[in-house]
């Protein structure tokens, strides 16, 4: 039986090339989440030294996401991309060389892993930014629903196919893995021809961060929306990450309690990205604001004393929210903020989200410690939940439309 290909695949030729190549590279990237720390431990590392090799590749994506983002405005993007995963491919080759070589020490990865941040900073905003110019306009939400899809089957199908390449190969051949995707990306980009974007231009570096700045406080709800979303990243996700698992060893009967938990997030994740590609409301941050408010109860779902299927039903509705809601969000800034902005618009919203979360999860475990488990996590959830349901209050919000308007 064959199965159609979704309208934005079939009509648009440049997505498709920018899609093949994203979705391999975006299944490597599960792995190489899943397998990095076996790879630390298989050379003796420690826990701890799990953590310094995670935040090697966080840290300095936090520190160069807004230079990504001016870089991405001011070049091609698919350029940028471009390099930067020439790059990332370098770093893996050199560790999946130095650990099936028995050579690799812990700062070797500390070090490469420093490198594939650095380059990851570069590549988030650029590829924001030149979705918009590979597909109509029409076709962006399908286009970012589609890539949501992959992103949330990657969660699901990740981690097994991880483990199956650790088991057969060990981890420095899980990340040779990754390294091959980075490597098929980089030859459909450089196939890539996207619509021109706003002309190359070589500026004053603060001047450029300062007028993407200026474009997100410019917009009431662009500042409030990624205002709501720093909020989910800090206070709900740590929920999630940090005392979700502590909860299931406590009443869910251990790990597996939680996998089944955090698979039923993944298809409620897939499902939501479905109804993402087949809907278009016509006031998209209405709807994405009270799909954000559904996800935001994932703290009182999993502290609420339910069993452990009604946790994971209510999970998977909370998935479908959640993907629904950002593939909104990230259409709406790709539809609403001019072209030549929308990189830097980007690595704001890339600093503020990503660099809530460590924050959060460095105080999760802590206030449960302090407060208990089941009254942080419902403190979360009145934290949380409002602050998603404050976005309709704002005028910006419920008034912008599917379609670029004037004065957005």
């Amino acid at each position: 039986m064959r199965i159609p290909l979704p309208a934005v695949l079939r009509e648009e030729r440049q997505f498709a090339l920018l899609f093949a190549g994203q979705a391999l590279s975006t299944l490597g990237d599960r792995v190489t989440f899943v397998a990095l720390p076996f790879a630390v431990l298989a050379i003796g590392g420690t826990a701890a030294d799990v953590g310094w090799v995670i935040a090697a590749a966080t840290v300095p994506f936090l520190l160069f996401t807004l230079v990504g983002g001016v870089w991405a405005d001011r070049l091609p993007r698919h350029r940028v991309m471009l390099v930067s995963d020439v790059v990332r491919c370098g770093t893996q080759v050199v560790a999946a060389t130095l650990l099936a070589g028995g050579d690799a020490r812990v700062w070797h990865l500390v070090a490469l892993m420093a490198i594939f941040g650095t380059a990851d900073a570069f590549f988030s905003p650029a590829l924001a930014g030149l979705v918009p110019l590979t597909v109509r306009p029409e076709r962006l939400q399908e286009a970012n629903a589609l890539r949501g899809l992959v992103m949330s089957a990657g969660l699901v199908a990740g981690p097994a196919l991880a483990g199956g390449l650790v088991v057969a190969f060990g981890p420095g051949g899980a990340l040779a893995a990754d390294a091959a995707t980075f490597a098929v990306s980089a030859v459909f980009l450089a196939r890539l021809r996207p619509r021109a974007g706003a002309p190359e231009r070589a500026g004053d570096f603060l001047a450029e961060l300062r007028d993407g700045f200026r474009a997100v406080r410019s917009r009431s709800w662009v500042w409030s929306t990624l205002t709501a979303t720093a909020v989910y990243h800090l206070v709900v996700l740590p929920s999630v990450f940090v005392l979700g698992p502590v909860l299931a060893e406590r009443e869910l009967g251990g790990a597996s309690g939680w996998a089944v938990v955090v698979a039923a997030f993944g298809v409620g994740s897939i499902v939501g990205d479905v109804v993402a590609l087949r809907w278009r409301p016509g006031r998209p941050l209405l709807v994405a604001a009270a799909a954000l408010a559904v996800g935001s109860c994932q703290a009182l779902i999993i502290g609420g004393g339910g069993s452990l299927a009604v946790i994971a039903v209510l999970e998977g509705v909370t998935g479908v929210a959640v993907s629904l809601c950002f593939t909104l969000w990230e259409t709406a800034l790709q539809t609403h903020i001019p072209e030549g902005s929308l990189s830097r618009v980007t690595s704001f919203d890339l600093l503020v989200t990503v660099g809530s979360m460590p924050v959060g999860m460095a105080l999760a475990g802590p206030a449960a410690d302090a407060f208990g488990l089941h009254p942080t996590l419902a403190v979360m959830t009145l934290v949380g939940v409002p602050s998603a349901l404050a976005l309709f209050a704002v005028r910006g919000v419920r008034r912008l439309s599917a379609v670029a308007e004037p004065g957005t």
